[in-house]
C-alpha cells in the first residue's frame, strides 16, 4: 500500500503515458485523485491503457506527437475543453536512440532524440504555461535522467537531451516562481521498460554496474517522486533536480 498524495480535483497531462514510466505516473495520479490526459503518439496503445484503467479515475486520450508544435497546441486546447484547466504537466515522453560513440552517431538519430526528449518538452511547456500563469498555479515535472547529470558513454544524444532538459527545468523554474508554478525534474537511473529494447546489452550492463543499490529503479518509485513534485505540498522547491539514481549521483 502506497501513501496517498492529495491530487484531488487536479487536471494532469502526462506525455508518453501509454506505457512504462508514463503509465506508472498516470496510475499514481489517478489513485491520488487527479483527472489525467494521456498525450501519446501511439494512440491505439494509449486507448488500451485508458480502457484498462477504467474505474480508477477519469482518463482522456489524445494522439499527439510532441515534436509537432501545432499538434501540441491542439492537444492543449482539447484538454482544456475536457477538463477546464491544466494543473499538472509531466514531460515524460522520450527515446534512448542507438548506442554508438559520438563520432559514429548518425545525424538523423541525433536530431530525432533531441526533438523528442528536449524540443518536445519545450513545446509542451510553451503550450501549457500561459494557462497556468492565468490561474496562478501549476506544477511541471520533467522526467530527465542520470545520464543528463553524468553523461553515458555511447549515448551522446540521450545524455545531451536530458542535460538540456535539466537546464530547461532550472530556467523555467526561475521564470515562473512568482506565479506559484513549480518546475522540477527527476533524474532516475534506468528502469526496465520498453526503452531497453533500443539499447545494447553491453550498455544495459554498464548502467547497472554504476548503481550502488545494484538494481534498476522501479517505475512505481519514479511515479511516487513525480506525484509529490506535482502536488501542492511541493510549494517552495522549484528548478530542482530530484535524484533517483540509487546512489550513483550523490550531488
Amino acid at each position: 500500500m502506497t501513501n496517498r498524495i492529495d491530487l484531488a480535483g487536479r487536471a494532469a497531462v502526462v506525455t508518453g503515458g501509454a506505457q512504462g514510466i508514463g503509465r506508472a505516473i498516470v496510475e499514481r495520479m489517478l489513485d491520488s485523485g487527479a483527472h489525467v490526459a494521456i498525450w501519446d503518439r501511439d494512440g491505439k496503445l494509449a486507448e488500451q491503457t485508458a480502457s484498462e484503467l477504467v474505474g480508477r479515475g477519469r482518463v482522456e486520450v489524445f494522439d499527439v506527437d510532441v515534436t509537432d508544435l501545432k499538434a501540441v497546441d491542439s492537444a492543449r486546447d482539447a484538454t482544456l475543453s475536457a477538463f477546464g484547466r491544466i494543473d499538472i504537466l509531466v514531460n515524460n515522453a522520450g527515446i534512448s536512440g542507438p548506442n554508438k560513440p559520438t563520432w559514429e552517431y548518425p545525424a538523423k538519430d541525433w536530431n530525432q532524440v533531441i526533438a523528442i526528449n528536449l524540443t518536445g518538452p519545450f513545446h509542451c511547456c510553451r503550450a501549457v504555461v500561459p494557462s497556468m500563469i492565468k490561474q496562478k498555479y501549476g506544477r511541471i515535472v520533467n522526467v530527465a535522467s542520470i545520464a543528463g547529470k553524468e553523461g553515458n558513454p555511447n549515448a551522446p544524444a540521450y545524455s545531451a537531451s536530458k542535460a538540456g532538459l535539466i537546464a530547461l527545468t532550472k530556467s523555467l523554474g526561475k521564470e515562473l516562481a512568482q506565479y506559484d508554478i513549480a518546475v522540477n525534474c527527476v533524474t532516475p537511473a534506468a528502469a526496465k521498460t520498453a526503452i531497453f529494447d533500443q539499447m545494447t546489452e553491453e550498455h544495459i550492463n554498464y548502467m547497472l554496474s554504476k548503481i550502488p543499490r545494484n538494481r534498476f529503479v522501479k517505475v512505481e518509485e519514479i511515479a511516487a517522486t513525480v506525484a509529490f513534485a506535482a502536488s501542492a505540498e511541493c510549494s517552495f522547491t522549484t528548478g530542482a533536480v530530484f535524484d533517483l539514481s540509487g546512489g550513483r549521483a550523490t550531488y
